[in-house]
């Protein structure tokens, strides 16, 4: 799905929902389904599109009204007098589908390119104003601040053919048999049209739908391409739905032909998926390039070319060596941008300063702004992008909305609450303490957002509670809970209970009874725990922890297991 626009602008592209239908201006890149979603229940007017994209809306959701549309021309500019910020808006052709454009906003906000869903070639990016394009190697006259980025295949290595290749591609297999009675094309997608007409033209002859079976692309074709399509069910050439139904009819056909003996139909799916699924060999170079020069047929007995409406990794790298943007975001799938190189090399945090635009832009106040960067400073500097909003793919990953509010201090659990020496869960902490558990949560809590090694979760703090401290990892913990210390291996905590020391592994366990002044605890007792924590565990319907039995008492024990056994 399309990302929401941020907070600071005034439009919504692609988007309908609660949060968009807030917006003043409405924009829609093209007609897929999946930018059009919830249109019906969050439009508003109004919404600019070309007028393909607006008949194409209306014949699949016919509750939006005609009226909510404002038609908009490729290449020509439409200034918007907002109260706010006026801005202009230009639409280019996205080499997508019918109708399909990119969308250049200029204004206080900066100069914005929205892709929407695009193949953005070399071709269509001459199309845009050159001020934004690299001429020769050089840095263009002025630089995108931020570009909207469709990176559908950013995370795939493979190279796809030509639009026009894979075309001749689907041409030549058709060639390559001539005895097949009837061609399959697995073409029901808004944008496949073009293959549809290249083969029409070539071969002579219309091609047929069903329209009970795939009305919508059949009303779609009436508005595209009406010439090239037929309701005769004879026809040589006929579309099919994709998959999964287009393999189980070429199963069907295939083995029905081979058991009476006839010759097999042709079934040819133009679609990038099968190959992008194929990674065990889309890095190998040579069957790479193999691949592009023909079609190639499954174990099905489906043909498959390769045919893709959106730019693969190498052309999107290519583009963004033209158009040299500041800052770049993945409209769908959400933060694939960074694994192009050149987010990588050109989109680091430190081109986010607290001066930026990016922040007006999101809608951030700089107060918040500054609180939050020392909290995550604070925590892991080196992994502080990690824990902000994920739409962005700078690495501040900024968002439409706010930057996470400050880290609040959670619900303690029952072992927290022994730690920290709260015998009663209703008592709240004392402010000092509040202040110095505040910051030990932050850090905590951070590091695990960021995965970090937890023998580090509070090497960042130390932090006093009543004269003690809290650190970890060959430190000490201090913190008086009445006088006495529990230690574990290297690590330490010096805690009063009623001047005992408790001690685990390695190390002796003492602390006084209540009832008795100074002694061990046995095992299969408790009385050394405070009555309140005792009754709050009982209360949760919690074991009461038993106490282990110091080291000394086992050794004792072994030495008289030991003279026992000599004895008998």
């Amino acid at each position: 799905m399309p990302i929401e626009m941020p907070r600071g602008l005034p439009f919504s592209v692609d988007t309908w929902s609660r949060s968009s239908r807030a917006k003043r201006y409405h924009f829609l890149t093209h007609a897929h389904k999946d930018h059009a979603s919830s249109i019906s229940n969050y439009a508003s007017f109004p919404i600019y599109a070309t007028r393909i994209t607006k008949h194409l809306i209306i014949r699949q959701f016919p509750q939006v009204c005609d009226s909510l549309f404002v038609e908009m021309r490729v290449g020509e500019p439409i200034v918007v007098d907002d109260p706010d910020c006026r801005f202009t808006f230009t639409a280019f052709d996205a080499n997508h589908c019918p109708g399909a454009v990119m969308l250049l906003f200029e204004g206080e906000f900066g100069n914005i390119l929205h892709t929407g869903d695009c193949r953005l070639t070399a071709d269509c990016i001459q199309c845009l104003p050159m001020k934004y394009v690299s001429m020769r190697g050089r840095k263009p006259q002025i630089c995108l601040d931020y570009l909207f980025l469709d990176c559908t295949f950013a995370g795939h290595t493979m190279k796809i053919p030509s639009k026009d290749l894979a075309v001749h591609q689907v041409i030549k297999c058709i060639w390559e048999h001539p005895n097949a009675p009837i061609v399959y094309l697995a073409c029901d997608l808004l944008g496949q049209e073009e293959i549809l007409v290249h083969v029409s033209k070539t071969f002579g002859s219309k091609i047929y739908i069903d329209r009970s079976v795939n009305a919508e692309y059949y009303e779609a074709l009436t508005i595209i391409a009406s010439d090239v399509i037929t309701d005769d069910s004879s026809s040589r050439f006929q579309v099919c739905e994709g998959f999964p139904r287009f393999y189980e009819k070429a199963e069907t056909k295939l083995a029905a032909a081979r058991a009476n003996l006839q010759p097999e139909p042709l079934f040819i799916r133009p679609s990038t998926q099968w190959y992008a699924c194929r990674e065990d060999y889309a890095d190998d170079s040579r069957k790479s390039n193999k691949r592009w020069r023909a079609a190639e047929r499954d174990e099905f007995g489906v043909w498959h070319v390769c045919y893709s409406i959106h730019s693969s990794k190498e052309e999107l790298e290519l583009a963004l060596q033209y158009l040299q943007p500041k800052r770049v975001i993945s409209t769908t799938p959400s933060c694939r941008a960074v694994e192009l190189d050149y987010v990588k090399k050109n989109c680091g945090i430190g081109s986010v300063s607290s001066d930026d635009a990016l922040w007006k832009l999101l809608d951030i106040r700089t107060e918040e702004l500054h609180s939050t960067q020392a909290c995550l400073t604070k925590v892991n500097p080196a992994k502080a992008n990690e824990l902000l909003p994920q739409n962005l793919d700078t690495p501040a990953k900024a968002q439409h909305g706010s930057l996470s509010s400050p880290v609040k201090v959670g619900s303690l659990t029952l072992f927290g609450r022994a730690w920290l020496g709260i015998q009663n869960p209703s008592t709240m902490l004392e402010p000092h303490n509040l202040s110095a558990l505040r910051k030990v949560t932050n850090v905590a809590e951070g590091l695990s957002k960021v995965g970090d090694d937890k023998s580090r979760a509070t090497d960042e703090c130390n932090e006093k509670f009543n004269g003690g401290s809290i650190t970890s990892k060959e430190k000490q913990v201090h913190a008086p809970f009445n006088g006495g210390c529990v230690t574990s291996r290297e690590k330490q905590v010096h805690a009063p209970f009623d001047g005992g020391s408790v001690s685990i592994k390695e190390k002796q366990v003492h602390a006084p009874n209540s009832d008795s002044g100074e002694g061990t605890c046995s095992s299969g007792t408790s009385r050394s725990l405070d009555f309140s924590l005792r009754k709050l565990y009982r209360s949760m319907n919690v074991p009461v922890p038993q106490p282990l039995p110091s080291l000394a008492d086992l050794m004792h024990a072994a030495k008289r297991a030991k003279v026992c056994a000599g004895k008998r």
